[in-house]
């Protein structure tokens, strides 16, 4: 099932990258310590809101952050996969003067909610650099 799950979010990330409503950017600085730490505690405070414990939140967190920080993926959406079984992505975008990171789409089983207009959760990401690619 996970070729099929990333699947659906690539297809997911692609109408969000070409509808129009934002532009994913690269974090610059996400090798620095505190633009990482900024990324890992905005990705926990929204897993937290979205009903996993703090403890799963703050691993997750961490592993993605990681993940971002080790990988020149470039700008694209990324995935967080919860042992609660649910999937969230998410993306950076550069908006005055700020990174923002976004949770745009949420997937469990067969249920999906994507809201790529006004996002289900945003949190700044202080002392990172972000530019639009």
């Amino acid at each position: 099932m996970q070729p099929l799950r990333a699947f659906m979010f690539a297809v997911v990330a692609a109408s969000v990258m070409t509808s129009g409503c934002a532009t994913v950017a690269r974090i610059e600085n996400v090798s620095d310590d505190t633009c990482r730490d900024a990324l890992a505690s905005g990705v926990s405070t929204i897993l937290a809101q979205q009903g996993e414990t703090a403890d799963v939140a703050s691993r997750l967190a961490e592993s993605a952050a990681a993940n971002v920080a080790s990988a020149d993926f470039g700008p694209r959406p990324f995935l967080v996969s919860s042992p609660s079984g649910t999937d969230y992505a998410f993306f950076v975008q550069y908006k005055r003067e700020t990174c923002l990171l976004r949770l745009y789409g949420r997937q469990k089983g067969f249920r999906s909610y994507v809201n790529d207009m006004t996002y289900i959760a945003t949190e700044p990401l202080s002392g990172c650099v972000c530019r639009d690619e």
